[in-house]
């Protein structure tokens, strides 16, 4: 007898109401090219994101501070944003939350850790390692809340290639 599966699909971005924006354009082509994006709906994904979050804080603090509701879905935002590496133990509070950039998310990528330790030579050649498997996480792909999450494998034909003479992955990685 088959398995009844139900799955949710629902976007996962936003389009701008105004497309061809000229300010939108170029801060979408700057946040494309330094974080090595594939398009620019990676870019309206993340601000959905964050738009999502922002308004869940907007909708508690308009809240009473010893409400339950307030507390207990507060804290769990606060924590699951501190999970994630987007906000840090010392700012805690929901105001904290509004303060958000998507520069913050675009950071966590596994893709942007990758490149900022050093084992990719670009943004883009860091974005090839993920997609061929030779850099994997063990946690979200693109998310890493540490740089030791990373696990490498190491019988890939171009680890010669990708790391530094001095930087051996199963020693100084894992």
């Amino acid at each position: 007898m088959p398995v009844a599966r139900s799955w949710v699909c629902r976007k996962t971005y936003v389009t701008p109401r105004r497309p061809f924006e000229k300010s939108h354009l170029d801060q979408e082509l700057r946040l494309i090219g330094e974080y090595g994006l594939r398009n620019k709906r990676e870019v309206w994904r993340v601000k959905f994101t964050l738009a999502k979050i922002r308004k869940a804080a907007r909708e508690l603090l308009t809240l009473d501070e010893k409400d339950p509701w307030r507390l207990f879905e507060g804290n769990a935002l606060l924590r699951r944003l501190v999970r994630i590496g987007v906000l840090d133990e010392g700012k805690m509070k929901l105001d904290y939350i509004l303060g958000l950039k998507i520069e913050d998310f675009l950071e966590r990528r596994l893709q942007t850790q990758v490149f900022k330790l050093g084992l990719a030579k670009s943004i883009h050649h860091a974005r090839v390692l993920i997609r061929q498997r030779h850099i994997r996480s063990s946690l979200l792909l693109w998310l890493l809340t540490r740089p030791p999450g990373i696990r490498i494998i190491l019988p890939s034909p171009q680890q010669n290639a990708v790391f530094p003479a001095g930087l051996h992955p199963k020693k100084d990685l894992l």
